[in-house]
């Protein structure tokens, strides 16, 4: 047992380190150049309030912690939270092609922010927090129907149904914004970059604004990572196991849903980080979610990280929409993912 907590500490000790490593990266690099150790030093002093030495550049000091320390801890937390919905679905469904984008959870998020943003609506006791929980709730409503219509549609989900189906009610629900946008004048259509997905002119704001549920939905899907290597050897198992399979994997879900509408409502629709971080992750450490959960966090803010990175370095100075270079690198390895999977199924009829 202690070789074993060990391990996991370990492993654990490498994502972290991992994830820092990008944040610095991607907080030093950029139009203006910035030298890893003055960054360090920079943040280090900021983090326990040290005072910083008049030798150094103001302007390096203004840019780190006002301008990409905030977009960069953002751009953390949004794919942290998309990888770790994306293992959590992938487990859940025993289905390595499930994540928030092709299962239309993003896009049902995405609705309720448009409806927000729409409507102007402020609810009296959330105030700020309309926008996240509007999201949340339109990303879980969204993933229970589609599972229903799945059921509805044949007991046994296959792989290209679920598949279909959620391709299906991201086109709808996909049109639906769009029709929203085309209804109205130019401030909404200024949402359409943010539909594509970006951490870009984002200030603490939105950071305080995702992180309460961040933490929420982190949590749930841990406490219950036992339940889900249980739930990936099937229903009837788990529940020789003791595991409630019912009062599981409505909190997974809902775990998951947290994180994605939260996700969405600050960054816009991203593609594909919960498809493909939480896929490497399992080849590199193995199915075991006590280990998939938090590597595909780690993993998944610094995928995001260096994805930021290249969209506003790219074709400086112009930036690209992160959802933009997620799709690139995304969907080829959704085609691949799949191609095996018919292979898998046609091998084994």
């Amino acid at each position: 047992m202690y070789l074993k907590n060990s391990k996991i500490i370990s492993v654990y000790f490498i994502g972290a380190v991992f994830l820092i490593l990008c944040v610095i990266i991607g907080i030093s690099a950029g139009s203006l150049s910035i030298p890893l150790w003055t960054t360090t030093e920079i943040l280090w002093r900021s983090l326990w309030n040290l005072d910083i030495p008049h030798s150094f550049n103001e302007t390096h000091t203004t840019i780190i912690l006002n301008i990409r320390l905030p977009r960069v801890l953002l751009a953390a937390l949004v794919g942290s939270s998309l990888a770790l919905a994306g293992a959590a679905f992938q487990g859940l469904l025993k289905n390595p092609l499930a994540d928030p984008y092709t299962l239309g959870v993003s896009s049902g998020a995405a609705l309720g922010a448009v409806f927000v943003l729409f409507l102007g609506v402020t609810l009296p006791i959330l105030g700020s927090f309309t926008l996240p929980i509007i999201s949340i709730v339109t990303g879980f409503m969204t993933l229970l129907f589609l599972l229903g219509f799945v059921r509805f549609i044949e007991k046994s989900i296959t792989t290209e149904t679920i598949i279909l189906a959620g391709i299906i009610v991201s086109s709808f629900l996909g049109s639906v914004i769009s029709l929203l946008i085309a209804l109205t004048g130019d401030e909404l259509r200024q949402i359409i970059s943010w539909l594509m997905g970006s951490v870009a002119m984002r200030g603490w704001d939105y950071i305080w604004l995702q992180f309460p549920f961040f933490v929420i939905g982190t949590a749930l899907l841990y406490a219950n990572r036992k339940e889900l290597n249980a739930l990936v050897f099937g229903e009837e198992t788990a529940k020789t196991l003791g595991v409630d399979t019912d009062k599981r994997r409505l909190t997974i879900l809902a775990g998951a849903s947290l994180l994605t509408g939260a996700a969405v409502s600050v960054s816009g629709t991203i593609g594909f980080v919960g498809l493909v971080v939480p896929h490497l992750v399992r080849l590199l450490f193995g199915p075991d979610h006590h280990l998939l959960l938090p590597m595909s966090m780690f993993a998944g803010g610094g995928f995001l990280v260096l994805t930021d990175l290249a969209a506003r370095t790219i074709i400086s100075p112009t930036e690209l929409p992160i959802g933009v270079i997620t799709a690139i690198i995304g969907a080829p390895v959704f085609g691949i993912l799949l191609f095996q999977q018919r292979r898998r199924r046609m091998k084994q009829s």
